[in-house]
């Protein structure tokens, strides 16, 4: 890991989805989650989250400091035991020697250094590891809004068929299943980076420049090691970065967001690909001091 980070910065990323379901809903039977009131498509943050720690720990290989804290199948407590066990700390065994940990506030931060010197997601994103085996909060300098749809989604629930049944004492030769998508949807997502958050003197992240580049490439190319029948065809389109002159900025963040805007080249037909849509940037209108970098 270089130097860290000394500059703010927003983005915006457009991705597409085609014959998929980008984000079900448990809630709703999976399907595609919605906006009720207004029909737009939602994928959350933590979603998206998973796809980049996928990455990471795709293209990184668990090399030092690149660890990925939520791991499918591990827990987050024994996570945590590992940063005791390298400071030599003694992983508690009971409450009263959890309340102990917990009050000595010279080891709680010793331990939050060590998640985050150890596991990418931590200093990206943060984390709440207070649980059992304390090591601490972190605030991540890396925060991601909710994806939007540019257009009010259409739901389908196709019906499946298959030739094999699930026992065989089933009197049936085929069985029903059900498949939730969307035709065509363009997703919109906006974020924050912090370089005040990650460079705090006592509880900074230590997210570096190397990380930043390494959540640029996850953000262009998560969804390449992610396909799947479910989800469809899915693909980063487009993404813009705003990158200020100093880690305070130099502009509000909603203001430099509304430079940047998605229409449909024609309201009369439904979208069904990218080129459907135009993408718009008022680069004239970006602030002094302010750079707008177009990535993707």
């Amino acid at each position: 890991m270089s130097n860290l980070i000394q500059n703010r910065y927003e983005f915006v990323l457009y991705y597409e989805v085609t014959n998929g379901n980008p984000n079900g809903d448990p809630d709703a039977g999976n399907m595609p989650r919605i906006d009720p009131e207004t029909g737009y498509g939602i994928v959350t943050d933590v979603c998206l989250k998973r796809k980049i720690r996928n990455y990471v720990q795709y293209k990184m290989e668990d090399r030092p400091g690149y660890k990925i804290y939520v791991t499918e199948g591990i827990p987050l407590n024994d996570q945590h035991a590992t940063a005791y066990v390298q400071n030599e700390i003694p992983v508690p065994k009971n409450k009263k020697e959890e309340d102990a940990i917990r009050k000595d506030t010279d080891k709680i931060a010793l331990l939050r250094k060590t998640m985050c010197d150890n596991f990418y997601d931590v200093r990206t994103f943060g984390a709440v590891m207070s649980t059992g085996v304390n090591c601490g909060q972190v605030l991540g300098p890396v925060q991601i809004n909710f994806s939007r749809s540019v257009d009010p989604i259409v739901q389908q629930e196709l019906t499946i068929t298959r030739l094999t049944v699930t026992r065989g004492e089933d009197d049936k030769t085929t069985e029903m299943g059900r498949k939730h998508v969307i035709p065509y949807g363009l997703y919109r997502v906006e974020g924050y980076i912090s370089a005040k958050i990650a460079n705090h003197p006592i509880k900074g992240t230590g997210f570096s420049e190397d990380d930043l580049n390494l959540f640029w490439d996850a953000l262009i190319n998560m969804f390449e090691h992610d396909h799947s029948a479910s989800r469809g065809k899915m693909s980063s389109r487009k993404l813009f970065v705003f990158k200020h002159a100093d880690e305070f900025g130099n502009a509000l963040s909603h203001q430099l967001f509304e430079l940047i805007e998605a229409n449909r080249c024609n309201e009369a037909e439904p979208a069904r690909r990218f080129s459907d849509y135009q993408i718009t940037v008022e680069r004239e209108k970006v602030p002094e001091g302010v750079s707008l970098i177009e990535m993707l």
